[in-house]
C-alpha cells in the first residue's frame, strides 16, 4: 500500500477519502491477525499517552479502545465528565488544554454536543479521535461496520446497504453513510417520516423508503439502529410496540429480507423492539464480529493517528 495517512485527528468519515478509509481498512486487517495470535501485544504505541475522556456513557465504545490500547502498548488514562473539572464549570477546552498539558498523545473523546471535537482538535498540538459526538459523528463505528462488510463480500462497490431506524438522530446512520457511498455502495435509509427526511433523496446513491418490503428486498446488508430516546425532544411515532410492528426486523418482517444477507446492529439493542432476539442471535446475525472488528478498527485508528502526532 503505497497511500500514506497524513491527519493527526480522525473526526468524521466526511472529511476523509476513499483512500484514506481504505488506508485504516487496510492498517485494520493487519492488526487483527495480531488478535488473533497467542501473544496478542505489539510495542506499536509504547512510550505514548492516551487519554479516554467520555463525556457521554458508553460501553463497547470505550472498553474497546482501552483495549486497543493496551494491546498496542500505550500509557492510559480514563476520565469520566463526573469526576472531572467539568463538574465545577470549567470549560471543555480549559479541561482538555490541561490534559494536554501533562504531555498526553492522544485524546479520544466522547460527548454529547455537535462538533466538539471539531472544536478541541484545532485548540490542541495533540491528536484527537472522535468517539462519538451528539447526533452527528461516529467515525470507528462506521469503520468497524464498513470493516465487517468488506471481510464477507471483499468490495463494497454497488453493494446495496440498507439501515433503518431512527436516522434523523443517529450519528452511527451519518457516519456509515458517509463511508458507504465514497467506497461505492448503494444506502437505502428507512423507518418512519419523522426519522427519516427526504432530504437525504438529495445524496447520491441514497434512497429513502418508509416501508420494511422495499427496504429489505434486495439489501445485501440490513443494519438496524435502535430508538434514540436520549436525543428526541417530543413523540416521533405514536407507541413503540407500534414502530417495531412495522419497522422492527422481525417474524412479519424478516421474510423480505434475503437468506444469505447480513444482519447489523452497532448496540445497545432493545430486543424485540428494532430486531427480535431470535434474529439478533440467529444465523444471519453479525453483531458480535462487529464487536471483534471494533478492536482491530480502533487499534488501527491509533496507530496511524498516533504516527502524525508532533
Amino acid at each position: 500500500m503505497d497511500f500514506k495517512w497524513t491527519r493527526k485527528d480522525l473526526l468524521s468519515l466526511y472529511d476523509l477519502s476513499r483512500e484514506e478509509i481504505e488506508c485504516i481498512l487496510d492498517t485494520a486487517q493487519e492488526f487483527k491477525k495480531v488478535s488473533e495470535r497467542k501473544v496478542k501485544k505489539v510495542p506499536a504505541l509504547r512510550g505514548k499517552t492516551v487519554v479516554n475522556f467520555f463525556v457521554e456513557p458508553s460501553t463497547r465504545t470505550r472498553i474497546s479502545f482501552e483495549l486497543a490500547e493496551q494491546r498496542l502498548s500505550a500509557d492510559i488514562i480514563n476520565v469520566a465528565a463526573d469526576v472531572s473539572s467539568l463538574k465545577k464549570g470549567e470549560t471543555l477546552l480549559d479541561t482538555v488544554k490541561n490534559i494536554e498539558a501533562l504531555q498526553v498523545d492522544l485524546v479520544v473523546l466522547r460527548h454529547s454536543a455537535t462538533g466538539a471535537q471539531d472544536f478541541i482538535a484545532k485548540h490542541l498540538k495533540c491528536g484527537v479521535i472522535n468517539a462519538g459526538d451528539g447526533a452527528h459523528s461516529h467515525p470507528t463505528q462506521a469503520l468497524l461496520d464498513i470493516f465487517t462488510m468488506r471481510e464477507r463480500f471483499g468490495s463494497l462497490e454497488g453493494l446495496n446497504v440498507t439501515i433503518v431506524g431512527d436516522i434523523l438522530h443517529s450519528r452511527v446512520a451519518r457516519s456509515d453513510l458517509w463511508g458507504l457511498t465514497k467506497l461505492g455502495a448503494n444506502v437505502t435509509l428507512a423507518g418512519p417520516a419523522t426519522l427519516v427526511p427526504e432530504e437525504f433523496n438529495c445524496i447520491p446513491n441514497v434512497r429513502v423508503c418508509h416501508n420494511m418490503k422495499d427496504a429489505l428486498e434486495g439489501a445485501d446488508v440490513v443494519n438496524m439502529l435502535r430508538i434514540q430516546h436520549e436525543r428526541q425532544t417530543s413523540g416521533f411515532f405514536p407507541s413503540t410496540n407500534e414502530y417495531s410492528k412495522y419497522f422492527g426486523l422481525n417474524s412479519g418482517t424478516v421474510k423480505y429480507l434475503r437468506k444469505d444477507a447480513m444482519v447489523m446492529h452497532p448496540g445497545p439493542i432493545n430486543r424485540d423492539v428494532e430486531i427480535a432476539s431470535e434474529i439478533a442471535d440467529g444465523p444471519q446475525s453479525v453483531i458480535l464480529q462487529q464487536v471483534t472488528n471494533g478492536l482491530a478498527v480502533r487499534m488501527a485508528v491509533l496507530f496511524l493517528v498516533a504516527e502524525c502526532v508532533k
